[in-house]
């Protein structure tokens, strides 16, 4: 049961991580540099629900993994910085 939470959650975190991306180097300049404001919408939105699940798997499989609350913060807080998620992927295939 721990390493399938575990796996989900390596698995939000890269797509999460990619939508990110996404949000940040293709739809924000196709807003500002080309007038396209739904490619902001629409993937902002789409990173939105996959930033809350991200979110949602890190609880469980933090409880269920017995991670550091230290690792948890670490695992959110890269999630924050672009490439981020990518850096920490190592570390949660560890734990799976």
């Amino acid at each position: 049961m721990v390493k399938n939470s575990v796996k989900k959650f390596s698995l939000i975190n890269t797509i999460e991580g990619y939508s990110y991306l996404i949000l940040l180097f293709i739809a924000m300049p196709l807003k500002y540099v080309s007038g396209y404001p739904i490619a902001v919408k629409i993937a902002g939105m789409t990173h939105g629900v996959l930033f809350i699940l991200f979110c949602l798997l890190l609880a469980k499989a933090w409880r269920e993994s017995g991670w550091s609350f230290k690792e948890s913060v670490i695992f959110f807080i890269a999630s924050l910085i672009p490439f981020g998620t990518f850096y920490t992927k190592s570390k949660i295939n560890a734990y799976a």
